[in-house]
């Protein structure tokens, strides 16, 4: 299979996010580019990271938008049983970091590169491959802005993240936010002295903690979603200097996952209250005593669209009638549909296997998106698709 060939290209290159994906955006360019696509490759401002958006076939009017990210996320602590930037086949199964998330479904759009040259496409095909997904979509944004000043009118967007090849016409909206806490350090003796930044911070991660649990019990439920409630989640905290140190700075980052119809503000209104709550109360001790918090990455929910065209070419693609679906994770579909592109998720491989060590994907699976893909190829070449206005 060429796709299969090619994502063993794509998996050899180590485009954690913390690294450049510029290795790889300068093959697929130069891929692209040998068949007569019209590329552009759009650098990040500091010149470390790209995407890359093309176009294969007439203008930038109407057509279809192939999507997906470069990165991939940290091996880092994991017990794989082969090199993870090595594609190895084990009993139907692609193994390596980025097979299923979502370096296969790319794979699969480029293998469907040559019959799109040849078609004579009567409406355009175009691949938007962004930087920086997987730490909060950044990427993104910058390439949907230009695909706006120059005037791009896609049908449909179809975003390839991990599916099991099932359409998903929703995703969960998220915030990512850094707590920064400033205390006053003391000898541990002599607590009346001083502040510890790392019990303020304690205090302020058990208000989450607490906040995650009455969404749970209480809060608004969608049985689309699994699960079916808004999530909260503190998992990075750093802090002191040694054990007998009141300690000076403590900080974390948490995250909320919410439902499309769960507006975050009234949580984060209730959560800067009590902020402003413990900092006073600590500054009767210290007037040192500072909290302060960063948004770090924000990204919009994919919400249902009625009569959304990108819903319905997914579905004919796939040839499946059964209700579209909805998944917990965040993809660049709620953003290229906040610019008002019509967007849904629809790939290869599984989110259960995304992150995980000897991360996979089958066979059958990127078969199924070939298939896909292939059936995309031939309604382009037969019917121009134009934007709604």
């Amino acid at each position: 299979m060429v796709s299969e060939t090619l994502l063993a290209r794509l998996v050899a290159f180590d485009t954690t996010s913390r690294n450049s994906n510029l290795a790889l955006i300068d093959f697929v360019a130069d891929y692209l580019g040998g068949f007569g696509a019209e590329v552009e490759v759009l650098h990040a401002a500091d010149g470390a990271k790209a995407n890359l958006l093309a176009t294969i076939g007439p203008g930038r009017e109407g057509g279809v938008v192939l999507s997906g990210h470069t990165d991939v996320v940290p091996v880092d602590g994991q017990t794989w049983h082969s090199d993870p930037f090595r594609l190895q086949v084990e009993d139907e199964v692609l193994i390596g970091r980025g097979s299923s998330d979502m370096k296969g479904f790319i794979a699969c759009a480029l293998a469907a590169v040559p019959d799109m040259a040849a078609a004579k496409l009567a409406s355009p095909i175009h691949f938007a491959f962004s930087y920086d997904e997987e730490v909060g979509c950044l990427g993104a944004p910058h390439m949907i802005r230009h695909m706006l000043a120059q005037r791009f009118a896609p049908q449909a967007v179809l975003i390839g993240e991990p599916t099991d090849m099932r359409v998903m016409n929703a995703h969960k909206g998220m915030q990512t936010r850094r707590v920064e806490v400033c205390g006053h350090e003391a000898h541990s003796s002599q607590t009346q002295l001083g502040v510890s930044a790392v019990g303020l911070a304690g205090r302020l991660v058990h208000w989450l903690v607490a906040a995650a649990e009455a969404r749970r019990l209480e809060g608004l439920q969608d049985q689309r979603f699994t699960p079916a409630w808004s999530t909260l989640a503190v998992n990075e905290i750093q802090g002191g200097t040694a054990v007998n140190i009141l300690a000076g700075r403590c900080s974390f980052t948490w995250e909320l996952r919410h439902l499309p119809q769960d507006d975050p503000a009234a949580l984060l209104a209730d959560f800067r209250r009590f902020c402003a709550e413990v900092e006073a109360e600590a500054r009767e001790i210290s007037p040192r005593v500072s909290v302060r918090e960063t948004l770090l990455a924000e990204i919009p929910a994919l919400v249902p669209e009625a009569g959304g065209a990108a819903e319905a070419l997914a579905r004919l693609l796939t040839d499946n009638d059964a209700p579209a679906g909805a998944v917990a994770f965040c993809t660049e579909g709620g953003q290229f549909q906040q610019a008002g592109y019509s967007a849904v998720v629809c790939g290869p491989g599984s989110v259960a296997q995304a992150h995980q060590p000897d991360e996979q994907v089958s066979r059958q699976d990127l078969a199924r998106c070939d298939a896909m893909l292939a059936d995309l190829v031939i309604r382009q070449r037969q019917t121009p698709t134009q934007r709604p206005a």
